[in-house]
């Protein structure tokens, strides 16, 4: 069944939505469409009060990992964790609390992957897939979606695609996947691509990036035929946006967890 996926996003040590494509070296490209003034415990706290399992943390650059742990000692063991994660503090987030790590950029030394460093967070985690989700957020190139890195702004050598599923599934428990071009922009979703990851992958998926309505969660369900989840960011209510209402992404989740009984 496709639910609602919350998301807490903090930049410099605090919770934003952003547009994704515009993350640099660069602060002054930055776009950001809200700036909470509630700490990431509070909506770690919301989401818990809601049942809303599978949340992803993300650590977008320094600044992030006090807020990161705050929203972690608020809901231990039920939050996913992302930004800045590699075989060498990838344990360390679980014992803080973490349920699960997200994997990104670790994995792409130069913009190239590395089996081997995948191989060697699992060994960090004990050999435990079910703490390890890899993020495949990409970008799409004429007619291939690419994986990017670095805040979405290096492409890397890997194609999001059947084959690099298949390498990666043995690994890791769930993907996670921002189109970053959409991301933050609530000019809809990528639905050739959750059409795609509906296809490709075996283990759960979730899609973020672009959703600006409720009805992008039934869009997404037919789409993928309930194999991918979606997380909506800025238009969410509680960030600031004005098109989506955070209890009916709730009841959307109860409406879910009823049918499938």
């Amino acid at each position: 069944m496709t639910i609602f996926r919350p998301c807490i996003d903090l930049h410099a040590g605090q919770v934003k939505q952003i547009v994704g494509g515009t993350l640099s070296a660069n602060p002054s490209n930055l776009q950001t469409n809200h700036v909470s003034k509630l700490p990431a415990a509070h909506f770690a706290k919301l989401y818990k009060d809601h049942a809303l399992y599978g949340a992803h943390v993300i650590m977008l650059g320094p600044g992030n990992e006090a807020s990161a742990r705050e929203a972690l000692a608020e809901w231990p063991s039920e939050l996913q964790v992302g930004g800045g994660i590699t075989d060498a503090n990838a344990r360390q987030w679980i014992e803080w609390g973490a349920e699960k790590v997200i994997v990104t950029s670790y994995l792409f030394p130069n913009a190239t992957f590395s089996l081997d460093r995948l191989k060697a967070i699992l060994e960090a985690l004990g050999g435990d897939k079910s703490k390890l989700v890899v993020d495949l957020s990409c970008r799409k190139q004429a007619d291939r979606w690419i994986v990017a890195m670095n805040k979405w702004q290096t492409l890397t050598n890997m194609d999001l695609n059947e084959e690099s599923i298949k390498v990666l599934e043995p690994f890791c428990s769930e993907f996670l996947v921002h189109a970053a071009d959409n991301e933050g922009l609530q000019r809809g979703i990528d639905e050739a691509l959750v059409e795609r990851l509906s296809q490709w992958c075996t283990i759960p998926v979730t899609y973020a990036g672009g959703g600006k309505n409720i009805e992008d969660l039934e869009k997404v369900r037919k789409l993928s035929h309930g194999r991918v989840d979606l997380t909506i960011g800025s238009a969410l209510d509680i960030f600031g946006g004005e098109n989506v209402q955070f209890d009916d992404c709730v009841a959307w989740n109860k409406k879910q967890e009823k049918s499938s009984v």
